[in-house]
């Protein structure tokens, strides 16, 4: 049976499944050996060989045949699955507020220099097309 494929990346994954991805996004793309020997308490590889198919029925990744291994990647960019991710989780725990999500963020820890630059930079970049509008 075929699942359905996902254009959401951020589709509901299983533990395991979230440390496969994990795994692929770290490494870029990997092997059920490269899988297998990253994942923390590891099932065996027929397992790990059934879930990355599972995770590919799902949408969230592809695969090319290099020889008689299979190379596995995710499907999404992990700039898209950032994206979507956080914006869960700003509607989730944060009602949907940046500012009250960016706040809790910033009081978590100090910042150094550098992210305080970046941060200052991009909320005048913001400012400026919000005013362009």
């Amino acid at each position: 049976m075929v699942r359905g494929h996902s254009s959401d990346p951020a589709a509901r994954l299983g533990k395991r499944e979230r440390q496969i991805m994990d795994i692929l996004y770290s490494l870029g793309r990997a092997t059920v050996a490269d899988v297998l020997e990253a994942l923390p308490d590891p099932p065996s590889y027929s397992s790990v060989r059934a879930m990355l198919r599972y995770l590919e029925d799902k949408g969230q990744v592809r695969h090319d045949v290099d020889g008689p291994r299979y190379i596995y990647a995710p499907t999404a960019a992990k700039t898209e699955v950032r994206k979507s991710a956080l914006g869960h989780v700003v509607k989730t725990f944060f009602d949907g507020s940046i500012s009250s999500a960016v706040a809790t963020l910033i009081q978590a820890g100090p910042l150094s220099p550098e992210d305080h630059e970046r941060l200052t930079k991009l909320l005048d970049e913001a400012a400026s097309k919000d005013s362009q509008k």
